[in-house]
């Protein structure tokens, strides 16, 4: 049977660890695996999904960001700003294939969307990372075979 309430935790969790709030999508999908009983290739699909969409809302907040640079209450200062543009300039939108990374990889998905990467450069290389992760922590757990 399907157990809703595990795939709805299981996306919001990887949903919000791809945004710029701290979660742990990995724990989750990690016990899901090894108490719930659920398709290993369900869940790793969820969690993708999940992961993949936050990422993209980093994306969309990148693309809207520059109005809002000037403000005041605005988050960042024109310095980091000019860092993040800089380090995305440098190392190009294969940098990409590590949005999966913890600390550097939400950071720029938001710097993708500010340079004006086309979403589906994006939305495929920020796939690949994401889903290979979830693919090698399920193999690693011994799911996948």
């Amino acid at each position: 049977m399907i157990d809703l309430a595990a795939y709805g935790s299981l996306f919001l969790a990887a949903f919000l660890a791809a945004t710029l709030i701290p979660a742990q999508s990995e724990s989750v999908l990690t016990g899901l695996i090894l108490a719930s009983g659920q398709p290993v290739l369900a869940l790793v699909a969820v969690a993708s999904l999940g992961n993949i969409l936050g990422s993209v809302l980093n994306w969309l907040m990148g693309r809207g960001v520059e109005r809002f640079r000037t403000r005041k209450w605005f988050p960042a200062s024109e310095a980091q700003l000019a860092r993040a543009q800089n380090s995305y300039r440098r190392f190009g939108y294969w940098s990409l294939l590590l949005a999966w990374v913890p600390i550097i990889g939400d950071p720029l998905t938001l710097a993708a969307g500010i340079m004006r990467e086309p979403l589906w450069r994006f939305v495929l290389l920020v796939s690949i990372g994401k889903i290979g992760r979830y693919a090698v922590l399920a193999a690693g757990i011994g799911a996948l075979s």
